[in-house]
This record gives structure tokens, C-alpha cells and sequence, in this order.
């Protein structure tokens, strides 16, 4: 299996949808009378948490996997930890933009009423949702390119028969 980057349109599309059914809930709850808009400050926190934790086990993926097999440390660290932070980093980016797009339909819909405390509430809860969806979907797409392989040196490498010459130097002088 090979896992490919995240292609650059899927972000924008998964914005433009969420910008969509953003501003189709707030027509709807304005035409409805059912207010549906905002965001619970516990989800901006959840999101913000779940950020920085994609962030950090991508590191340690970085990490893990730019080191030399023989200096590796034994940590949590194994492929299919590395393969699942990589799911959850791409994840993390699609869901972050559309997120960011569905609370700015939100506040696009919602800006009008702004003097009304509800609306003024609930616009300020979606700004602070859309800029750590935002953040969110930027850790995603660092996390997707903390999570690449190092290239891989065949045997027909530069820097593998320099090694070995050395190696080799190094074999003469001991004899």
C-alpha cells in the first residue's frame, strides 16, 4: 500500500461544502425559527486538544523514523501506530476544513443580527471554532508530511557506497 498527500483541491472542496451547509443550517434556523447556530466552547477545546495531540504523535513519527534503525529508541513508535497517526493527520485536515467552513457560513449568515446577544454570542463561538478548525486543518496537512518515509537508499546509492568505501579504508588499516 501506498499512501499518497492529501491533494490540495480535496481541502478546498471540503471547505466550500462546509461553507455551504453552514449557511443552509443558519438560513434554515432563521426561516424556522429552530436557532441551530454556534458552537459549544467545549468543542472548540476538544478541537484544539485533538490538534495538538495528531501533532505531537506525528513528531514522534518523525522522529521514530528519521533515525537510524540501530539508535532507535524502544518507544510506542511501530508501523501500524505510525500508519493510524498518519489516518488520523489526514483526517484531522479534511475535517478541520470543512469545520472552518461550516462555522464561516455560520457567521456569514449570522453578522447581520450581530447586535442581538445571541447572535453576538454565537458569531464570537464560531470565530473561535473556525480559527482552531483552521489551525487543525494546517497541523493535518504538517502531520501528513511529518509522517513521510526518509527516501530510501537502495544499494546503487552515492551515499551507501561512500559508506562503504569508507568502511572498507577503515578494514585496510586495522589489518
Amino acid at each position: 500500500m501506498k499512501a499518497r498527500r492529501t491533494p490540495w483541491w480535496q481541502f478546498a472542496l471540503a471547505a466550500a461544502l462546509g461553507l455551504l451547509a453552514g449557511i443552509g443550517l443558519a438560513s434554515y434556523g432563521e426561516s424556522s425559527g429552530l436557532s441551530l447556530i454556534g458552537a459549544p466552547w467545549v468543542v472548540a477545546g476538544l478541537l484544539a486538544v485533538l490538534g495538538l495531540l495528531v501533532l505531537i504523535m506525528a513528531l514522534q513519527v518523525h522522529k521514530y523514523a528519521n533515525t537510524d534503525p540501530k539508535k532507535r529508541p524502544h518507544s510506542f513508535v511501530n508501523p501500524t501506530v505510525a500508519v493510524y497517526t498518519l489516518v488520523l493527520a489526514k483526517a484531522l485536515g479534511l475535517a478541520g476544513a470543512a469545520l472552518s467552513g461550516w462555522y464561516v457560513g455560520q457567521i456569514l449568515m449570522s453578522i447581520g443580527h450581530f447586535e442581538a446577544p445571541f447572535y453576538h454570542d454565537a458569531v464570537i463561538e464560531c470565530a473561535v471554532s473556525a480559527v482552531i478548525c483552521i489551525a487543525d486543518m494546517v497541523i493535518g496537512i504538517i502531520g501528513e508530511w511529518l509522517c513521510q518515509l526518509p527516501p530510501n537508499d537502495g544499494p546503487e546509492s552515492a551515499k551507501l557506497k561512500q559508506a562503504k568505501n569508507r568502511q572498507d579504508v577503515a578494514q585496510a588499516f586495522k589489518q
